[in-house]
């Protein structure tokens, strides 16, 4: 029996739900109009440090019907990763909390195929492509156009009832289904507190980040040595860091995820900060197996802890 179109989007969130997905909203695929400007100018203030590849495709950021032909939706999902587990040595140097399990493109990745594949068996023939942070497309403006929360003052994303705690992937796809309302409101009001913890100062106005400055871009993207004037402000991040996250009042909401991926290996969060500095091939391979620590691979997690060293 034939499902009418106007169930499309309520049978494809109930999949999304049943996949584990945290929330799932429709957008209509159209030309960002406004992000334009803002892009523009984020990049020629060279905010984007040294990750070139954000010049380029500047028109396929913007427009995901150049990414899709005749695509007419943006399927936008999240998927939470909070943890409450945390390194037994205290002193030893910090990883991101997305960071402890296995890399979130795989695990989110097979999750949209799995629901492209639905979406085909239950809706028939679909021209659709599955995206996590991998192509140029501006997740968390595609996820606000959906209604799963707004950008904060870091801007992350944030969901009234979640925090920013998660990942954010999507579906475009040439279907035509019922777009969700935007989420339009921002709930950060006069709170400044993610600016004024940032170690590195790379909030540099109300939702506008100096990528160049973030410790997660030192850490990861940076494959130069790290300038000398971060020296002591690293507040000992080895890969990506939390800080503007954690001290968001909003993440009083996030709660533990229910994803066995994202569990860490045992040892990782036993090695204390001796076995950091000594760390050899062996041990890299074996906590870090199918992690996304691996994009820095062992020299850039070494380099990244030298540098910690006062």
């Amino acid at each position: 029996m034939a499902i009418p179109k106007e169930k499309y989007a309520e049978i494809i969130k109930a999949e999304a739900k049943r996949l584990g997905f945290s929330f799932c909203g429709i957008a209509k695929a159209q030309f960002l109009e406004e992000e334009a400007p803002k892009l523009e100018q984020w990049l020629s203030k060279n905010y984007n440090g040294k990750m070139d590849y954000m010049n380029n495709h500047f028109d396929k950021r913007l427009d995901p019907r150049l990414l899709v032909e005749d695509a007419k939706s943006v399927i936008s999902v999240s998927l939470n990763y909070f943890t409450e587990e945390k390194p037994v040595d205290q002193t030893a140097p910090k990883l991101s909390k997305y960071a402890y399990g296995t890399d979130y493109h795989f695990v989110l990745k097979d999750k949209l195929k799995s629901l492209l594949h639905f979406i085909e068996a239950h809706i028939g023939e679909v021209n659709g492509r599955a995206f996590v942070d991998s192509a140029p497309v501006l997740d968390k403006v595609w996820a606000q156009k959906a209604g799963l929360g707004w950008q904060g003052k870091h801007s992350n994303l944030i969901g009234k009832q979640t925090g920013s705690f998660f990942f954010l992937g999507e579906l475009i796809i040439d279907v035509d289904l019922s777009p969700d309302q935007p989420f339009i409101t921002d709930h950060c009001g006069d709170c400044t507190k993610c600016i004024d913890a940032c170690p590195t100062e790379a909030i540099v106005a109300p939702y506008v980040v100096d990528g160049s400055k973030c410790i997660s871009y030192l850490t990861i993207e940076l494959k130069d040595q790290i300038p000398t004037e971060f020296k002591g402000k690293m507040d000992n991040w080895m890969f990506g860091c939390d800080v503007c996250q954690d001290v968001c009042p909003w993440n009083r909401f996030a709660v533990p995820h229910q994803e066995p991926a994202f569990e860490p290996h045992p040892d990782l969060l036993h090695l204390k900060k001796s076995d950091w500095e000594d760390i050899t091939e062996e041990i890299f391979q074996t906590v870090f197996k199918n992690s996304a620590v691996k994009r820095a691979k062992i020299t850039g997690l070494k380099r990244n802890i030298e540098f910690l060293k006062i």
